[in-house]
């Protein structure tokens, strides 16, 4: 079978329907749960400090103006990784406890490892080195250094003052509970993280943008990930992505890239630790590692014509002044991204405005300058289909947001043909919202979302809907992996989203995914749906404690 096909195969075999689910071990054995702190055994540990480094930086201000660059310092690196893949807090239930992250994961499992490469950190690192990240002590371990003549020739391509972050995942941390369909929720995981990098560097005012130009063999040599002596068998990590964080003005250009020569001398130094293993009994999924194969990026793929970037809006759909008028509160950037919860329950009363869901879909609306959508440079794939609920000012019903106006006419063909397509009332002539039909829709959300009540019990919840054969037949199987990523990167602005209005939201990844394309009139590969989320008012479980984040390190103000 052709890469392609292999990962329709995929798709199809892993999804969910009313009389049939994806196939799973059907029963969780606690006693194996992986280890969800990876860490590299004889590697010498840095700690990074808890300091805060902008502490009047408003949530709005993300979105508003631009934020004057901070330089490059132990500070300024820890905060980018305390505002997007540490720990937020430590959950507690009796003599059980388990920490939260500020990164989402499916069932918290966290497959997501982030790598930093940089050149030197004033103070603590005097050679350029690939430092693996551990959010459970906040630290980076040196898993190799090299001479500075060799990172000069390795990035003499980006702009000055450049450093790179990378993402890998391990699958099995999620098959170990969600068997074959884990693939994909690695995948969302991936887009939350991306996502959280983006905000957390924007809020240093740097700019963080995706290396389109690397292979994911590239990758993997880069980051250590192909040193299998280093990884337990069923425990290895998969490169994903790496992107590079410019603290300037300065942008990255499609074409810059690293050299390749200089990644094969890096990769050939020498490397410090040997992962821990993270359990002792693994079930195979073969099916998993067939479509991860499928998905590898190959050196071929990076000369393959990308989307174009044409197509984002110039300006923001929804006036920021039109917001205020709902405002009554300022929040702090970095409270607002540390507090965010994954809802666990809704309460079925919570309401919110339309100018507030109006304000909520504009943010997922790629728009050039943004903190978030420069990083992906691409013209958006996922669309959304919407259950609203509870929204004052809106009847409830289906509706859908078109993230790209130009796909308006696809959407509307491939949907059922008495769908309305109105205009809802006072929505932003420049948002691409429709209503398709009146109805009550709680009971349908929720039927199937796995029959999950909490999918009709908020304001709303949607489907995110890709455009999906064609991309992936024209950009390659690797671009599999690319959809879900965009749809975990707009779950993460949603969340956010709904913790800054007061409320909160969930990613809900089981779905009956055919029965949702017939709520559409989706039918064939060319619209598929691939995340779900919800928001709305959370119902707290009084019977958990909440702990700080680090707690059993020093203490600090922004802890």
């Amino acid at each position: 079978m052709k890469k392609c096909d292999l990962v329709f195969h995929y798709h199809d075999q892993t999804k969910h329907d009313y009389y049939r689910y994806a196939a799973s071990l059907g029963h969780l054995d606690w006693d194996n749960q992986p280890d969800p702190f990876r860490r590299f055994i004889g590697s010498r540990l840095i700690s990074l400090p808890l300091t805060e480094v902008h502490p009047s930086l408003e949530y709005d201000q993300l979105y508003s103006q631009k934020i004057q660059a901070h330089p490059v310092s132990l500070e300024t690196i820890s905060a980018l990784f305390f505002y997007s893949l540490a720990l937020s807090a430590w959950k507690q239930f009796q003599d059980t406890s388990w920490a939260l992250r500020v990164n989402p994961s499916s069932g918290n499992l966290h497959p997501t490892e982030g790598y930093l490469l940089i050149d030197k950190i004033k103070g603590k690192c005097f050679l350029p080195g690939v430092y693996h990240y551990t959010p459970k002590e906040h630290g980076l371990e040196l898993r190799t250094e090299f001479g500075l003549e060799l990172w000069k020739e390795l990035t003499d391509q980006l702009p000055q003052g450049s450093f790179l972050v990378g993402l890998s995942s391990i699958h099995w941390r999620e098959s170990w509970k969600y068997g074959e369909r884990a693939f994909r929720y690695c995948q969302h995981d991936i887009g939350h993280a991306w996502a959280a990098l983006a905000i957390s560097a924007s809020m240093l005012g740097w700019k963080l943008q995706i290396l389109n130009t690397i292979s994911d063999e590239a990758i993997a040599q880069l980051l250590g990930l192909n040193r299998f002596n280093d990884f337990e068998l069923d425990e290895k990590e998969t490169p994903d992505l790496l992107a590079v964080i410019v603290p300037s003005n300065d942008t990255l250009k499609p074409s810059q890239s690293l050299k390749q020569e200089s990644i094969q001398k890096i990769a050939n130094g020498k490397w410090y630790g040997k992962a821990n293993k993270l359990n002792e009994e693994y079930y195979p999924w073969e099916i998993i590692d067939m479509v991860s194969d499928a998905c590898e990026e190959q050196k071929s793929d990076c000369d393959i014509e990308k989307p174009s970037t044409q197509l984002f809006s110039v300006t923001h759909p929804l006036p920021v002044n039109d917001v205020k008028q709902e405002r009554k509160n300022t929040f702090l950037a970095g409270h607002i991204i540390r507090q965010r919860r994954s809802a666990v329950a809704m309460d079925g009363v919570t309401s919110i405005t339309k100018i507030q869901f109006y304000e909520m879909l504009s943010r997922v609306i790629p728009v050039v300058g943004s903190m978030l959508w420069d990083s992906i440079a691409q013209r958006p794939f996922i669309h959304l289909g919407l259950f609203v609920h509870r929204v004052v000012g809106l009847i409830p019903g289906l509706y859908a947001l078109v993230r790209d106006p130009e796909k308006q006419s696809l959407l509307q063909t491939s949907m059922h043909a008495e769908f309305q397509w109105e205009t809802p009332p006072e929505c932003p002539q420049s948002l691409p919202l429709f209503l398709l039909e009146e109805k009550e829709v709680q009971n349908l959300a929720a039927s199937v979302s796995c029959g999950q009540d909490i999918a009709g019990a908020g304001a709303f919840s949607c489907g995110m809907l890709a455009e999906f054969e064609e991309p992936i037949r024209r950009f390659g199987a690797h671009w599999y992996r690319r959809l879900f990523w965009e749809t975990g990167m707009i779950g993460q602005v949603l969340y956010l989203e709904a913790e800054a209005k007061g409320i909160q939201a969930t990613g809900i990844g089981c779905f009956f995914d055919n029965p949702v394309h017939d709520v559409f009139g989706l039918t064939g590969h060319t619209f598929q749906s691939l995340y779900h989320f919800t928001i709305g008012g959370s119902v707290e479980d009084d019977r958990l404690s909440t702990l700080p984040s680090y707690h059993h390190l020093a203490s600090s103000s922004i802890l």
